[in-house]
C-alpha cells in the first residue's frame, strides 16, 4: 500500500506548491516511485510544474527522474448510489489508479476549504502544513491573545485535521503524522520570530503536530518553475558551480526531507 503524503493549508501563499514540487521530485530522484495528484482544480500549479518538467526533459533529451502526474477522474453522476458524494468517489477512484506501482502518493490541496481537501486530509499518512512565519498565518492553526503568548483555542483548520484523525481512528488506520513547517523565516533574530517559535511549540503539544524546517524566500524557486526543475537538477543541466543561495536551498530541502521521517527514504544528496 502506498504511503500518502498530503500537503494542506487553507490559506493561500504559504508555499504549498513549492513544497509539493520539491518533495515529489526529490523522492523521484532518490529512486522512489511517486504519483502526484493536484486537487487545486483552478490553478493546478503542481500539475503544470510536472508537465513543464516532462516538456523540458523531452526537448533537452535529458533523463531526469519525474513524478507521475494523475488527474482527478470524471464520474457519471448517474452511476452514484443514493447518499454518495461525487467528490468522494472521484478521489477514491484516483487513489485506486495511483496505488499500483507507486511507493508514495502526494496530494496537493487547494488553499481553501473544499470537500476534496477535507477527504484528502483523512487519507494522509503524513500531513505537511506549510506556514508563513507570521501570526496572520498562525491564525490558521489557533486563536492567540493580543500578546502572542496564550493559545485561546484551535482554528477551523485544526478542527478539520482533528476530524480527519477521528475518521482514521474509527477505520482502524494509523494516526496522521502531522508536521507544520515554517516558510520564509527571516535570518535575523527578531521578537516576532521568537514569539512565533514559542507559540508553535505550545500549540504542537496541545493539538499534536511536529514542527520542521521549511524554505526561505528565494528567487530561484520561481525561475525554475517554467522548466519544471528543482535545485537538485542544476548540475544535470550544466550548472558547474552552485552559488551560496543554491547551496543553502539544497540544504533546506535536505533538512525538510529528513524531518518528514518517510518510510524507506534515506536522504543522500
Amino acid at each position: 500500500m502506498a504511503h500518502i503524503i498530503v500537503v494542506g493549508n487553507e490559506k493561500g501563499g504559504a508555499g504549498k506548491s513549492t513544497v509539493s514540487m520539491h518533495v515529489a521530485t526529490a523522492l523521484a530522484r532518490l529512486g522512489h516511485s511517486i504519483a502526484v495528484l493536484d486537487l487545486d482544480l483552478r490553478q493546478k500549479s503542481v500539475a503544470r510544474y510536472i508537465e513543464n518538467r516532462q516538456t523540458f526533459t523531452a526537448r533537452s533529451k535529458l533523463d531526469l527522474p519525474c513524478p507521475d502526474s494523475f488527474a482527478l477522474p470524471e464520474i457519471d453522476p448517474a452511476t452514484l448510489k443514493e447518499g454518495e458524494n461525487i467528490y468522494d468517489q472521484r478521489l477514491s477512484l484516483a487513489i485506486s489508479q495511483m496505488e499500483p506501482g507507486h511507493q508514495f502518493i502526494l496530494i496537493d490541496c487547494p488553499g481553501s476549504h473544499t470537500r476534496l481537501s477535507q477527504v484528502a486530509h483523512s487519507l494522509a499518512d503524513t500531513l505537511i502544513t506549510p506556514l508563513n512565519d507570521s501570526f496572520v498565518d498562525f491564525d490558521l492553526l489557533a486563536r492567540i491573545d493580543s500578546r502572542g503568548e496564550k493559545i485561546q483555542g484551535p482554528s477551523v483548520y485544526s478542527e478539520m485535521v482533528w476530524n480527519a484523525r477521528q475518521l482514521r481512528a474509527r477505520a482502524g488506520l494509523k494516526p496522521i503524522d502531522w508536521i507544520v513547517i515554517r516558510n520564509r523565516v527571516g535570518a535575523q533574530r527578531m521578537v516576532n520570530k521568537e514569539k512565533m517559535e514559542s507559540a508553535l511549540t505550545m500549540l504542537s503539544k496541545r493539538i499534536g503536530f511536529r514542527t520542521g524546517p521549511g524554505f526561505s524566500e528565494r528567487v530561484i524557486f520561481r525561475e525554475l518553475f517554467p522548466r519544471g526543475l528543482t535545485l537538485l537538477d542544476l548540475r544535470d543541466i550544466g550548472v558547474k558551480q552552485l552559488n551560496i543561495s543554491n547551496i543553502a536551498a539544497r540544504q533546506e530541502l535536505r533538512e525538510l526531507l529528513k524531518a518528514l521521517h518517510l518510510p524507506g527514504v534515506t536522504v543522500d544528496f
